[in-house]
């Protein structure tokens, strides 16, 4: 088979989809399927790279929002049509993906769907007003328009699966594909290499990821242990704002910003953490997570869909209540104060993931999905 993937991200821009995208291509590669990824990127010309043999086509974008996805969804089409001769089918990955127009069967695996994202999205300013916005009412219809030319809808999770009823969808006909995780390469340690135990957080610094539940969380557990550690790896449009939070409490010293990480050095500092925590509002199935857990790390995390499908609380992690920084906080120096229980449940995490969520297991499913795809159309 040769499949077309299109998504907003791939690497170097990495987000989870990016993530997703990428380690399924090579996936598939192995198995001896041709891919190619049409995705973002500048406003210049249309550019094609291969990347670990992908075919990666970088396609005109223009930040004009509102209207953005109109004005990229005419490059996508016009280069779609170019390559449809030669391609077996296309797959989407939703949220924020161009309309597209296509004679070949069409499988869509849906993220995160934005009508429930929006509800989830801080606002502090105009920009984050209309971010809300956009995300609640002009993104919606888009995907509703990318369901009807679906052949097929896949999830990464079974919440997500059942919050697209709110599109007219039977969850009942949707495949719930899971997220997957490199597992070769996000693995334990057997000694660590620092003695330092510090907390890990992880991922875009965005709406709806409980920054500001994290910074209280933090507070709480340098009151109890004065010497703790909290190390924040990534990149986005809230760092300014919770590094002010940050200097206003005085924790600068406790709470340490390294801004995006290289792969290779962010498997390094999951591999030397103590615990991982994931304090979001609202996720479809958080790649963090199953990094974390991949790299034995007991993981505190909040009991929201996509990771109370992965974790079984005070089994292979710990599942607290959104919005509640003092349990997030106690629940943390339990871990801290007990190195027994970090290595069990650490341990079983890592089981977890080897049994549920290898890129293996995730391509497996979604081949079986593409064949019944294309059965079904020939």
């Amino acid at each position: 088979m040769h499949i077309c993937m299109i998504a907003r991200e791939f690497p170097p821009d990495l987000g989870g989809i990016g993530h997703y995208v990428y380690y399924l291509s090579k996936k598939l590669l192995e198995r001896g399927h041709k891919i190619t990824v049409i995705t973002r990127g500048s406003a210049g010309k249309t550019v094609k790279e291969v990347v670990d043999g992908i075919n990666i086509f970088y396609v005109s974008f223009f930040p004009v929002y509102p209207f953005h996805l109109w004005v990229h969804g005419a490059f996508v089409n016009q280069l779609l049509k170019f390559l449809e001769p030669e391609l077996s089918l296309v797959h989407l990955h939703s949220p924020i993906t161009p309309a597209i127009k296509t004679s070949l069967p069409v499988i869509t695996t849906v993220h995160t769907p934005m009508k429930i994202d929006a509800r989830y999205h801080e606002i502090f300013d105009l920009k984050s007003l209309f971010e809300k916005v956009q995300s609640g009412f002009v993104y919606p219809p888009m995907e509703l328009g990318l369901f009807k030319i679906s052949r097929k809808i896949t999830t990464v999770s079974r919440t997500v699966a059942l919050e697209l009823r709110e599109y007219g969808l039977d969850p009942s006909k949707i495949t719930v594909v899971k997220n997957g995780v490199d597992s070769q390469s996000f693995f334990p340690l057997k000694q660590k290499e620092s003695d330092e135990k510090y907390v890990l957080y992880t991922g875009v610094l965005r709406a709806r990821k409980g920054l500001f539940d994290l910074v209280q969380c933090a507070s709480h557990v340098c009151k109890t242990r004065p010497n703790s550690k909290f190390i924040i790896c990534g990149k986005g449009p809230f760092r300014k704002r919770i590094e002010m939070t940050v200097k206003k409490m005085g924790l600068e010293k406790q709470i340490i910003f390294l801004g995006y990480v290289s792969r290779d050095d962010l498997i390094d500092i999951y591999q030397n953490a103590a615990v991982q925590v994931v304090p979001s509002h609202y996720e479809g199935m958080p790649n963090v997570l199953l990094e974390g857990m991949s790299c034995g790390l007991p993981v505190v995390a909040t009991n929201i869909g996509g990771n109370n499908e992965v974790i079984v609380s005070g089994m292979n992690g710990f599942l607290v209540p959104t919005k509640a920084p003092q349990i997030m906080a106690e629940t943390i120096l339990k871990l801290l104060n007990d190195g027994k229980l970090r290595k069990e449940i650490g341990e079983e995490a890592r089981k977890t993931i080897e049994k549920y969520y290898t890129w293996d297991k995730i391509a497996a499913n979604i081949l079986e999905d593409y064949k019944k795809l294309l059965k079904d159309v020939f």
